[in-house]
């Protein structure tokens, strides 16, 4: 299915089995994804691995040499009427303005640029906190105040598509928050939002979807429970005050499951998903257990297991490689996160 034969409303992006060739080399090979309106999708992968690529052929900075491609209902690299761009908003992971030039006159330039009322400068300065340093030169701002003023201009016109690489890049903890609260905003508001990042953490709660990526193909694509699913990445319980042969103990209750010490004197154990919650009951009746927390596997470990993995027939859409569960990676603290065997807990 494509933005051709659905609604408008519900389909932003259609990638049709869509690749790019340039200078001999292949950036993107038969990509096939469908962004619906509103949805946050995290673009993720390796330098190189066709993230920038993609957002050039949205923004119809390129065009496929094979496939079809759909945005807001129209091909991008021939959408010459200057309203289709204006439903468009792009921060690049490179941003620059003319350092000589404000703040406030850089976006007066860029709103005069887009036809947009002047009004918006200072709704936007204020939107993104750069309202004291409006009128100071571009030469004195931070990378972080730069990269903010970049968010602006993106926001420039209300777009209903927004492209954000890397939108975090030198910022401090409080405007990535920031940010990441805008780009909730915009999602409540029908805007569809491609986030590209490799500070996997901070996207983890904000997008809807993932697409993985590597050396232009796609690796695994779905919502992250369904993706943790196909992938059996292992769930971490950890607790105090546990018997230190507790995975020998579930393993002969029929529950796998791999033990390692954790900070503070805690007891970690990864277990599948499938048998977490028959270990949580069994570790629950110890006596003398203090705490207990249980893990589902973070974006990073689901991203390193899907990269590890890419040796083996990349999927492009729904399915997952077969190979998937042979492979081992490491989690977020170095231990395999392979489904564990009996011979592993002894």
């Amino acid at each position: 299915m494509t933005c051709a034969t659905t609604s408008a409303t519900t389909c932003a992006i259609a990638f049709d089995d869509v690749s790019l060739e340039h200078a001999g080399v292949t950036r993107l090979s038969h990509l096939n994804l469908e962004v619906k309106s509103g949805e946050v999708l995290g673009l993720l992968g390796h330098n190189g691995a066709g993230k920038t690529t993609s957002m050039k052929l949205m923004l119809g900075l390129l065009s496929p040499t094979e496939g079809s491609l759909s945005v807001l209902g129209q091909r991008p690299d021939r959408a010459g009427d200057s309203a289709f761009r204006q439903h468009l908003g792009y921060l690049p992971e490179n941003v620059r303005f003319y350092p000589n030039l404000s703040g406030r006159e850089t976006l007066a330039y860029l709103v005069r640029l887009k036809g947009r009322p002047m009004a918006e400068v200072d709704e936007l300065l204020v939107q993104v906190g750069l309202e004291g340093a409006a009128d100071r030169r571009l030469a004195t701002w931070s990378k972080g105040m730069r990269q903010r003023l970049g968010l602006a201009q993106a926001l420039l016109g209300e777009p209903r598509l927004l492209l954000l690489d890397e939108p975090t890049s030198g910022l401090d903890p409080a405007a990535t928050e920031a940010v990441y609260a805008t780009i909730d905003t915009l999602k409540a508001r029908g805007v569809t939002v491609v986030l590209s990042s490799h500070l996997l953490p901070g996207v983890e709660p904000v997008i809807d979807r993932a697409l993985i990526l590597g050396e232009g193909k796609c690796l695994a694509l779905g919502d992250l429970a369904s993706l943790r699913e196909r992938f059996s990445l292992p769930y971490v319980i950890e607790m105090r005050g546990a018997p230190q042969d507790l995975a020998l103990r579930l393993v002969r209750e029929g529950i796998p499951a791999r033990s390692s010490l954790a900070s503070a004197g805690r007891l970690r154990l990864e277990v599948a998903p499938e048998h977490r919650m028959d270990a949580l009951r069994l570790c629950a009746g110890f006596q003398g257990l203090k705490d207990l927390e249980i893990r589902p596997p973070g974006l990073e470990a689901l991203y390193r297991r899907v990269q590890g993995c890419s040796g083996s027939e990349p999927g492009n859409g729904s399915e997952g490689s077969s190979g998937s569960d042979r492979c081992q990676v490491s989690d977020e603290i170095g231990h395999s996160t392979a489904p564990p065997s009996v011979e592993e807990t002894r």
